[in-house]
C-alpha cells in the first residue's frame, strides 16, 4: 500500500493509505479539490509501512546542543495521524539500541539543519530498521504534554534560546527522564457529527486530548481513557472481529479476557482462530450475513466493549454500522490490536488495585536527569 497526499497540508487533510490502483485512481480526484492550484499542486506517494510503530520526539537546540524533551511512542500502530494517535512518554517496549538510534539521528537533524528553538521528529520503526517520517522545524501539538510530564516549559526555553540564550545558561543541557508513565488519549467530536465514521486513519480527526499519569504504563492507560469518559468494562461480552494480519494476537488478547472473566462473542473467521487457539466464544453474524447480527447485540445492551480491526475499502464499508452503533450505544471501541492489548492491560491492572492520584509536583519531584 502508498500513503497518498497533497503536498503542504496541515493535519493530514487529504492524506490517505490506498491499497489498489482503483483506490489510487479515485484518491486523485478527492486530493485535487482539497488544494487552491491543482496544475501547481504536488501529490506525494510513500511507501506505507505496515505494522509498523510510530515514535514522536521533540527536542530544543541552540545550535550547539540538543536537547530531547520527550521521546514519545504511539500506542496504535504507523497510519493513525499523529494529533489523533494516543501516546506514552516515555515510550515503553521499544529496544535500547532502537532508542539509542532515534536520540542520535535526532541531534544530527537538528545541528545539520542550523534549529534553534524547538523541532518534532516523526520516526517509524518496523523490526530494527528506524526510517525518518518527517522533520518540522518548530513547535509541535505534543509541547504542552511534553512540557507537564518532565515539568519543564519547553516553550519559554525555546523562546529564551531564540532570543540569544544558550541551553546550558539556562541550565538545561540533559533529557529529562520521568520515571513516571503518561498517556495521551484523543478526544473525539463524532457524537455530535452523526453519519461519520469514526475509522482513525491519516487524517487528523481529533478537537482535544487529555492525560493519564501514573508509575505503570497500563494504569496510566486506564486513567487516560476515563478522563475521556470512555470507562472500561468490569465484566460482560467482548466483540471481537479482525482482519486475518491480527488474528493471531487476536487470539492471545481473547485468552485474557476469559482469564478474567468476560465472554468472547466472534464473528466466522475470527471465531475459528479462536477455538483453534483454545480460547471459546459466541458465535455472531456479521451485518450482511444476516439477523440476528452485532448490531443488533449492540443495540439491545449485550456488548460491553468491541474489538474491530479492519482493511481495504470494502471491509470499511461492511463494518460502518457497526462502528456507528458502538458510538451511539457508548461502548468503548478499539480499532487497532495494540490498543486492545493496551486496553486489556489496563483492565487487568484495575482487578489488582485502585487507581490511586498523587499531585504533578509529586510526580516531578521524582524526576532523573
Amino acid at each position: 500500500p502508498l500513503v497518498v497526499r497533497p503536498s503542504y497540508v496541515l493535519g493530514g487533510r487529504a492524506m490517505e493509505i490506498v491499497h489498489s490502483r482503483t483506490d489510487l485512481v479515485r484518491y486523485m480526484a478527492v486530493a485535487l479539490e482539497a488544494v487552491e492550484d491543482a496544475s501547481a499542486q504536488t501529490i506525494l506517494l510513500d511507501e506505507f509501512l505496515r505494522d509498523a510503530i510510530e515514535v514522536d520526539v521533540d527536542c530544543v537546540s541552540d545550535g550547539k546542543t540538543v536537547v530531547i524533551g520527550g521521546l514519545m511512542q504511539h500506542i496504535e500502530e504507523a497510519g493513525v495521524h499523529s494529533g489523533d494517535s494516543s501516546m506514552v512518554l516515555p515510550a515503553h517496549a521499544l529496544p535500547p539500541e532502537v532508542l539509542a538510534t532515534i536520540r542520535s539521528s535526532t541531534r544530527a537533524l537538528a545541528l545539520e539543519l542550523g534549529v534553534v528553538g524547538l523541532m518534532n521528529v516523526q520516526f517509524a520503526i518496523r523490526g530494527s530498521a528506524v526510517y525518518v517520517i518527517e522533520v518540522n522545524p518548530r513547535a509541535s501539538r505534543t509541547i504542552p504534554f511534553v512540557s507537564k510530564v518532565i515539568g519543564t516549559p519547553l516553550a519559554q526555553v525555546a523562546a529564551k534560546v531564540m532570543a540569544g540564550k544558550t541551553l546550558k545558561e539556562l541550565g538545561i543541557d540533559k533529557e529529562i527522564v520521568p520515571k513516571h508513565v503518561a498517556v495521551k488519549e484523543s478526544v473525539f467530536p463524532f457524537a455530535k457529527f452523526p453519519g461519520v465514521d469514526t475509522l482513525l486513519g491519516p487524517e487528523m480527526r481529533s478537537t482535544g486530548e487529555v492525560m493519564g499519569i501514573d508509575r505503570e504504563f497500563s494504569r496510566a492507560f486506564l486513567k487516560a481513557q476515563e478522563a475521556t469518559g470512555q470507562r472500561l468494562p468490569d465484566g460482560g461480552r467482548v466483540f471481537v472481529s479482525v482482519r486475518d494480519d491480527d488474528k493471531p494476537a487476536a487470539a492471545e488478547i481473547a485468552s485474557r479476557l476469559t482469564q478474567l472473566g468476560f465472554t468472547v462473542v466472534a464473528t466466522g473467521g475470527t471465531a475459528r482462530v479462536l477455538a483453534r487457539a483454545g480460547v471459546e466464544s459466541e458465535f455472531v453474524n456479521k451485518v450482511y450475513e444476516g439477523r440476528p447480527h452485532i448490531v443488533d447485540r449492540l443495540r439491545s445492551g449485550e456488548i460491553a466493549m468491541v474489538i474491530n480491526t479492519t482493511e481495504g475499502e470494502q471491509a470499511i464499508r461492511d463494518s460502518y454500522s457497526l462502528r456507528r452503533t458502538t458510538l451511539t450505544v457508548g461502548v468503548p471501541y478499539f480499532t487497532t490490536i495494540a490498543a486492545a492489548t493496551a486496553a486489556v492491560s489496563a483492565i487487568e491492572a484495575r482487578r489488582e488495585a485502585p487507581l490511586t492520584v498523587r499531585s504533578l509536583q509529586e510526580y516531578h519531584s521524582s524526576l532523573q536527569a
